[in-house]
């Protein structure tokens, strides 16, 4: 257990190094603060503070689904579900705000003549990066281990198959999240116009080319985060399970 707390502090600290790192380039070097990218260090960082809601809420949803489950199990468990499925849902949405940041590696900030030296540039884009991924990671960890004690086996010494496949599904939706994010200009919010959505994208894809393009970029990053994601989350169901071992 001590290594995963150690892991999430660390997760935090590099949030604060990255945003650490994007203000003092505009201190030390005299240029405009690039203020989306302390934004989306802010964003991508959400989908770890609703997983910690969603955790805080369940511990005290559990108390009065114990009492209501003797009263009526069929409620109790229509609420569990209920709970579960919302706090998912928001989740998801903030989900591909995360590894979204994996898209600033294209240097979008740096203008062709600035005094601000490449290798710092390389330097803060990498851990902006990095605290995005980091924030996948330990967010999506979360909801698996979940996933796991709450929908199979409270005592589960393994990783089950279908906490997988729930991951798996999670990873290829961020990655469709980013694309949208950074080709579409979509934002979690944006869910709220399904039909506005649905006619942009149909559009975009619509374009020669377009499709294959998406399917190519989902894939790539996809895999990147699951073999990023797949042997942490191992070494961490280890740490966590040796315990009870």
């Amino acid at each position: 257990m001590s290594a995963i707390v150690l892991g999430a502090v660390c997760v935090v600290l590099l949030n604060l190094y990255a945003a650490t790192l994007v203000l003092l380039r505009s201190r030390v070097y005299g240029v405009t603060l690039y203020r989306p990218m302390i934004t989306n260090i802010g964003l991508s960082f959400a989908p770890v503070l609703v997983v910690v809601v969603f955790g805080l809420g369940l511990a005290l949803l559990t108390p009065l689904l114990d009492v209501t489950a003797e009263l009526h199990t069929n409620i109790a468990a229509a609420l569990l579900w209920l709970y579960l499925i919302a706090a998912t849902g928001v989740w998801l949405l903030f989900f591909p705000n995360s590894v979204y940041l994996i898209t600033e590696l294209n240097f979008s900030h740096r203008a062709e003549t600035t005094p601000v030296p490449l290798w710092y540039d390389i330097v803060q884009t990498l851990a902006l990066t990095l605290s995005g991924i980091a924030n996948a990671v330990l967010s999506l960890g979360g909801m698996q281990t979940v996933f796991i004690v709450i929908l199979n086996d409270p005592d589960a010494d393994v990783i089950t198959p279908s906490s997988w496949m729930f991951a798996g599904i999670v990873i290829v939706l961020g990655a469709i999240g980013v694309y949208l994010g950074r080709y579409l200009r979509f934002n979690s919010w944006d869910v709220r116009h399904p039909a506005s959505m649905a006619r942009k994208l149909g559009a975009h894809l619509g374009q020669r080319g377009k499709a294959l393009e998406a399917g190519g970029f989902v894939l790539t990053h996809a895999l990147l985060i699951a073999l990023l994601y797949v042997p942490l989350y191992a070494l961490a169901w280890s740490a966590l399970a040796a315990p009870s071992r």
